[in-house]
C-alpha cells in the first residue's frame, strides 16, 4: 500500500485476457481453488539489489525510476489467475468502485492465500474508505509474508496514525525510510508534521 500508487499504471499492462481470468468468473468455488495456486515468483535476490540502488540514489527522481521497478516485482503474481484477479482489483479501485476492488482481492487472498500483495492491496483500498482497523490487518499479515516490503511498512504507519498511534507510526515509518529513505511519507517527520513526536523516546 502506498499513497501515490504506482501500481496503478502497472494495471493496463498485465495480463487481462485469460480466457479463465479468475474464480469468480470462470464459475469456481473459491475456495476449491486455494490449493491450486503455485508459489509467488521468487524475486528476492532482484528486490534487495534495488533496495541497496534506491539508499544509494542521489536524486528523487532516480529513486522514484527504482521505486517503480520495486512495483514491477511486487506485483508479479503467481499465476495469469492471480494476476488478473490483482489486475482487476487495482483496474476497479482506480474507478473508485471499492466494493467491486475488494471482491477481486478477497477472492485473490482466497486463491493465494501466502502471497503479500492481494494483502498490500487490500489493505490500501481498507485505507481509502477509512477502515484503518482493517488496513492495519492486512498489511501486519502482508509484512508476515514478506518483511522488507516497504510500502506495506510505509502503509501501516499511515494506517496506525489514522487509528490515533503516532508512536507506533513513527517506528514503523522509521523502519520503511531505513529500506527507502525517499519515501514521500518521510515528510510526515519533519518538524511540526504529524510524526513530529519531540521528544518522545522511541
Amino acid at each position: 500500500m502506498t499513497i501515490s500508487d504506482p501500481l496503478l499504471s502497472l494495471a493496463t499492462g498485465r495480463v487481462r485476457a485469460a480466457l479463465c481470468a479468475g474464480v469468480l468468473s470462470c464459475g469456481f468455488a473459491v475456495g476449491a481453488l486455494a490449493d491450486t495456486c503455485p508459489p509467488a515468483p521468487d524475486h528476492a535476490a532482484e528486490l534487495e539489489a534495488l533496495l541497496a540502488d534506491v539508499r544509494a540514489a542521489d536524486s528523487e527522481g532516480e529513486a522514484q525510476r527504482i521505486g517503480n521497478q520495486l512495483w514491477e516485482y511486487w506485483a508479479d503474481a503467481p499465476d495469469e489467475q492471480a494476476q488478473a484477479m490483482l489486475d482487476r482489483g487495482m483496474t476497479r479501485r482506480s474507478g473508485y468502485d471499492f466494493l467491486g476492488a475488494l471482491e477481486e482481492f478477497d477472492a485473490l487472498i482466497a486463491y493465494c492465500p501466502a502471497y503479500a500483495e492481494g494483502y498490500n492491496q487490500r489493505a490500501f483500498v481498507h485505507y481509502l474508505r477509512r477502515d484503518f482497523a482493517a488496513a492495519l490487518a492486512d498489511l501486519d499479515r502482508a509484512l508476515e509474508l514478506s518483511p522488507r516490503h516497504v510500502a506495506a511498512l510505509s502503509g501501516r504507519a499511515l494506517s496506525l496514525l489514522g487509528l490515533s498511534r503516532p508512536v507506533e507510526a513513527r517506528e514503523s515509518l522509521r523502519e520503511a525510510l531505513a529500506l527507502n529513505p525517499w519515501l514521500p511519507e518521510r515528510h510526515l517527520l519533519s518538524p511540526g508534521a504529524p510524526l513530529d513526536l519531540g521528544d518522545v523516546d522511541l
